[in-house]
């Protein structure tokens, strides 16, 4: 596979496994400067998602939807991760591990694809750039 449709495909992924996460646990948040955080996120994420999205199209391809295995884990993450403890501290512990796990995969994606085109690379720096943000705005909240 093209390696810009790679990297394009696994953003979607990432963005897509966010947004859900923040959809799943917004309904658990109780403060409303968090709440506005995590909305705030969430329309920050979908700002990115359009532009993989097309970015894709360049490529012939379309934007794919999690599996529902994916969604269910996620979502069984959540409930399990809040079931004793729905802190402020706890919810922002659960997405900042996530976060993490976006940049990691962010910069490896960078890292090992170095010939991907300019617009592609752009698109994933923004992406690891947002997330680098997104860590220091939840650790206000640990």
């Amino acid at each position: 596979m093209n390696c810009n449709r790679y990297i394009l495909n696994e953003l979607n992924k990432g963005i897509k496994m966010g947004m859900d996460s923040i959809s799943n646990v917004s309904e658990k948040v109780q403060d409303d400067r968090f709440k506005q955080d995590l909305k705030y996120q969430y329309d920050e994420y979908n700002k990115i998602l359009n532009e993989v999205n097309n970015e894709l199209t360049n490529y012939d391809d379309f934007p794919k939807e999690l599996n529902p295995m994916q969604k269910a884990a996620g979502w069984m993450g959540v409930e399990m991760g809040t079931l004793t403890d729905k802190s402020n501290s706890k919810i922002a512990e659960m997405m900042l591990q996530g976060t993490n796990m976006g940049i990691i995969e962010g910069v490896r994606l960078l890292n090992q694809n170095t010939d991907a085109d300019k617009n592609v690379k752009n698109i994933l720096n923004e992406f690891i750039q947002f997330q680098e943000n997104t860590v220091e705005q939840l650790k206000k909240y640990l």
